[in-house]
């Protein structure tokens, strides 16, 4: 009876977490303009396409998936290089000022990215990158946060392996992509699921940096849409599209990424 309680309550806390995915996918074949106070008004009666239609069918959604594939994948793959030699170089080298160097990185985090906003605003304009894709890209070539879980996993990676490839005649850079890229499958893979969901789902400095509608990617587009045709049923379908790459992308990692946060030390 104690297991059959325990899974029932479960199982419903399982449910509140998906009810919002639920409504999401049920809205989207639902046509409707406005939402309605009823509370069962995502379930379409007569279920349609209309919606992804309509949406795949606008020139502009096309762009903005095309915008927001372009600032992800970019930064995922340069963060994922980046962060590795950055986390190796922190985990296993020694030079003077590697602590302060490194605690000075992880103090950057605690500024909040809105009170940079305007200073970075200024002098990406100086640059001539507003509305280009510099502007999102540049920024996020590497991240703090991936280079601290990186150096935890390697400090967990017995020196000893090292020490006998260098006994076998491998220089620093042999040893890197021979011996410690190879065992830091997961964590790299796990760098890279969290730069593609930041990325992917980022509306606040697109919102700044992008003004042309050409420019935007797909999580400023759907706020567009919505604020200038309020249709819940396209909203929901064009969420629902922006929604399936980071789900499939956390499904296929997904073991990689549950090791390499337990490995990294995040527990």
């Amino acid at each position: 009876m104690g297991k059959i309680i325990k899974y029932f309550a479960l199982a419903i806390l399982a449910l509140s977490f998906l009810l919002p995915f639920i409504i999401m996918a049920l809205g989207s074949f639902k046509e409707m303009q406005y939402a309605l106070l009823d509370p069962l008004f995502w379930i379409p009666e007569d279920p349609t396409l209309s919606n992804y239609t309509y949406l795949i069918g606008n020139g502009l959604f096309v762009r903005w998936i095309f915008n927001s594939v372009v600032i992800t994948i970019i930064p995922v793959f340069s963060q994922m290089i980046f962060c590795a030699i950055l986390g190796y170089i922190f985990a296993k080298k020694q030079f003077p000022g590697r602590e302060v160097i490194f605690w000075v990185f992880m103090a950057v985090i605690m500024i909040p990215q809105q009170l940079l906003i305007i200073p970075k605003y200024i002098m990406f304009a100086d640059f001539g990158w507003i509305n280009t894709y510099w502007a999102l890209i540049i920024p996020e070539l590497w991240g703090i946060m991936g280079v601290f879980l990186v150096r935890q996993f390697l400090q967990s990676i017995p020196n000893d392996l090292e020490e006998a490839a260098r006994i076998d005649g491998a220089n620093d850079i042999k040893v890197f992509f021979k011996v410690i890229l190879p065992l830091s499958i997961p964590v790299v893979a796990t760098v890279g699921t969290f730069s593609f969901i930041s990325n992917w789902n980022d509306l606040f400095q697109p919102l700044i940096y992008m003004t042309r509608e050409e420019m935007f990617p797909v999580t400023v587009g759907l706020a567009s849409i919505l604020g200038k045709e309020g249709n819940f049923g396209i909203e929901m379908a064009g969420s629902t599209l922006s929604f399936i790459p980071t789900f499939l992308i956390f499904l296929f990692f997904q073991r990689y990424f549950t090791e390499g946060i337990q490995m990294s030390g995040l527990k």
